[in-house]
């Protein structure tokens, strides 16, 4: 088996956070709301897809927010996410630990840890791929 790219992230939502999701992942962050398949729909939740991203928001009954784990987004301006954020009342932990990457933590309206990271910026690998 070869692992070949990413599909999409799924993160988790409490019943009923769909307006939120709306208004953050898509206002906020700039991504579109893609259609659900109709065998999906009654489990709410939401899709998002921007380019190189897709973000599937599914609820859980029993919702706690991931704080650790995390998925990191590209942006093309990291300064600009940062003041969009903060007008929109998201909260902007700094981080300067990996030298040459521009980062910072927020979280979305439940609660999940976010990072963004400026394009560009990117952690070394230690692959040929």
């Amino acid at each position: 088996m070869q692992i070949v790219g990413l599909d999409h992230i799924q993160l988790a939502m409490p019943p009923g956070g769909e307006t939120e999701a709306r208004r953050f992942y898509g206002e906020i962050l700039g991504l579109t709301e893609a259609p659900k398949p109709a065998l999906l729909v009654s489990r709410g939740g939401c899709w998002f897809e921007g380019r190189g991203a897709v973000v599937h928001l599914g609820v859980e009954e029993n919702f706690v927010p991931a704080r650790k784990a995390h998925p990191g987004f590209r942006v093309a301006d990291l300064a600009e996410a940062r003041r969009v954020l903060e007008a929109a009342g998201a909260p902007i932990v700094p981080d300067d630990t990996l030298p040459n990457v521009r980062r910072f933590y927020t979280a979305d309206p439940f609660g999940n840890r976010l990072e963004l990271i400026q394009a560009g910026d990117e952690f070394k690998r230690h692959s040929s791929l």
